[in-house]
């Protein structure tokens, strides 16, 4: 197989450029690792053999096809497409130094915009929801009271399950005020503090399970039944087994989609409800920005809508607030009774 600096460039990119010089996680490295894959099978369909990909072929045209592709061919999602094209962004970017050359034809790549995807109505469980849940779990076995200290986790602190299953025995301070360290995307580590029930029905796991020694420290605080980390799947079949519990007994309050994820949006919702600010859930999810968490806000705003609409449905015609339609409540306000 002959080597072409396509081939040369790319290796040199995932070996050294993104875990070196970026700092990526094995995540991010893995996700943009697939999407060269896909990037390949669809050259190869167009005749053109992986082993022989050129760098000038990396061309505006090309990135613009294969994106469709994605979409058309393989039925990717509009936020599954985007995510292989910040992959080829990234690997773009990498290049411009490298073959400064073709720097008109990078620029152009790097100017395909991102699609917009139509929001989703944000699915959670409310109070009632997470109580008959936590109710499917039974607690008299070692299996179930993991499962009880997992789900509570998820719940009151609203941290994702990639940050739930890297948490170490050495991640926990239960001395008040009590406090997780998460680590989350980005290498990014923070605080999470932990009401007074999860401190110490957290206390008396790592007590139960024989974690609390320092031999235990450097121990994952949640294996499965390999003794072994958990996976994102792990996760996600634990509760997805409680779920299908759940819904034997209340269709309703569960609803069959639900995820260990939108055990986040639940905590988030249920702080909105209760008047907490939107900067504090956005430090406690771990936004980047509070632009992600105004999501809920704008949830949170559509539901309160339809509960006025429909308590006065008789006299009120429904009505769609002219801020949603809108990106955030600033942009709202600039176009606000502009005249025309």
């Amino acid at each position: 197989m002959k080597s072409t600096k396509f081939a040369f460039y790319l290796n040199k990119y995932f070996i050294v450029y993104l875990p070196n010089t970026r700092g990526s996680t094995p995540a991010t490295i893995d996700s943009y690792r697939y999407a060269f894959i896909l990037f390949l099978c669809f050259t190869e369909e167009k005749g053109i053999p992986a082993d022989e990909i050129e760098v000038s072929d990396l061309t505006y045209p090309l990135v613009l096809e294969f994106l469709a592709w994605l979409q058309e061919k393989r039925g990717n999602s509009i936020a599954t497409r985007n995510q292989r094209q910040a992959a080829i962004n990234s690997f773009i970017g990498y290049l411009m130094y490298e073959f400064p050359d073709y720097l008109v034809e990078y620029q152009l790549i790097l100017r395909i915009p991102v699609k917009k995807a139509p929001q989703k109505e944000i699915s959670y469980l409310k109070t009632d929801g997470v109580r008959l849940l936590m109710e499917q779990i039974d607690t008299h076995t070692r299996t179930g009271q993991r499962d009880f200290v997992m789900l509570t986790l998820l719940y009151t602190t609203g941290i994702r399950v990639s940050e739930l299953i890297h948490i170490k025995v050495k991640d926990i301070s239960l001395s008040a005020p009590a406090t997780l360290l998460v680590h989350g995307k980005g290498q990014k580590s923070r605080y999470v503090p932990l009401i007074k029930e999860a401190a110490k029905i957290l206390q008396n796991y790592v007590g139960k399970f024989g974690l609390d020694n320092e031999k235990s420290l450097n121990e994952w605080l949640f294996k499965n039944h390999l003794k072994e980390k958990f996976s994102r799947q792990g996760v996600n079949y634990v509760v997805k087994k409680y779920v299908g519990r759940a819904r034997t007994k209340d269709k309703i309050l569960v609803p069959n989609d639900f995820s260990p994820h939108k055990m986040r949006h639940s905590i988030a919702m249920g702080l909105l409800d209760s008047g907490v600010d939107l900067i504090y859930i956005r430090d406690l999810l771990g936004h980047v920005s509070v632009k992600t968490t105004e999501v809920y806000m704008r949830a949170d705003a559509a539901r309160k809508r339809k509960a006025i609409e429909a308590a006065s449905q008789e006299i009120v015609p429904a009505e769609n607030p002219e801020w949603e339609n809108n990106t955030t409540l600033k942009e709202w306000l600039k176009n606000f009774n502009r005249q025309y």
